[in-house]
């Protein structure tokens, strides 16, 4: 097979993403007959159909979507390699992409990466850290997207070299009102005839807490779902339900929001998260260095 061209590729992409090659076109400055025509070349390369022409539009075919899913991560590595070398050139000696996880970012990560920047034999490396659950995450570093992740540690981290990171802490948050607000602790089968706040399906926070509640024997009713961590507090000060949240980011801001943080009694509700890179060797100094940073910093804190 022929190498495949970047620019077809980007016009494939816009292509099913648009499902319409007019529209491909006009994003894209060129006439459609142009674009169809590379289709065509793409097609022929592959030795696959890759898009059906239907009354509404373009579709991908099983193939497409197969090359779609590659198209991507391959558009992504080369818009890396640009941004990178552009860096390089404006004095930025060495960088690092992250791939970490929402309750990483609202906890801890950015202090940390701070406080790795401020080391005056790093001011020439940039950091570039990109939030993602924990399955894309994973998946990132195994496809060379990202060097390093940050993640809890009960992901699936098979195959994946991995440095011990920081704990949080989940807990239940709720309205002053509450009935739950009255206690100190709580098991999380406690919560269970309540109305929750909750993060999506796609979160491993929500898989985490469908699986406990269905080990209680319980159903988990959520009355609203929301994005963040955030969110999820703001409701709970409406008392439209109850949420479960790292104590690491409801602790600070109870008081000024008006909730309650009751931390849970459960074993699972003491989370770990994990430094994860696909083989350390492999990696660029500045990657070895951030990473043995935030294991050193979680050592020092732990040794205190």
């Amino acid at each position: 097979m022929r190498d495949l061209d970047l620019t077809t590729l980007r016009l494939f992409v816009t292509v099913c993403e648009t499902r319409n090659i007019a529209r491909a076109g006009e994003l894209h400055h060129i006439v459609a007959s142009a674009i169809s025509k590379r289709l065509a070349q793409l097609e022929d390369t592959v030795g696959h159909p890759l898009v059906e022409r239907r009354r509404r539009g373009v579709v991908p075919t099983a193939a497409g979507e197969l090359l779609l899913e590659h198209a991507r991560a391959m558009l992504a590595g080369a818009d890396r390699v640009a941004r990178d070398m552009t860096a390089y050139g404006s004095g930025v000696r060495g960088q690092v992409r992250v791939l970490a996880t929402v309750s990483s970012i609202a906890e801890f990560l950015p202090d940390d990466i701070a406080d790795f920047l401020q080391v005056p034999a790093h001011r020439d490396i940039r950091i570039d850290m990109e939030e993602a659950l924990s399955r894309d995450l994973v998946r990132g570093i195994r496809e060379g997207i990202a060097p390093v992740g940050v993640c809890w540690d009960a992901a699936d981290l098979e195959g994946l070299q991995t440095r011990g990171y920081r704990r949080d802490h989940l807990a239940i948050v709720v309205h002053p009102s509450h009935p739950i607000a009255r206690h100190k602790r709580v098991a999380f089968g406690q919560t269970l005839a309540f109305d929750h706040v909750g993060l999506p399906a796609s979160t491993a926070v929500h898989t985490m807490l469908a699986r406990a509640a269905a080990i209680a024997g319980q159903p988990l009713s959520y009355r609203a779902v929301v994005s963040t961590f955030d969110a999820s507090l703001r409701c709970v000060r409406a008392n439209l339900g109850i949420a479960v949240v790292p104590r690491e980011v409801a602790e600070p801001v109870a008081a000024s929001l008006g909730v309650k943080v009751v931390p849970l009694t459960d074993k699972w509700a003491q989370r770990r998260f994990a430094l994860c890179f696909r083989e350390e060797a492999t990696l660029s100094p500045a990657a070895r260095l951030l990473i043995a940073h935030l294991a050193e910093r979680v050592s020092a804190r732990r040794a205190v």
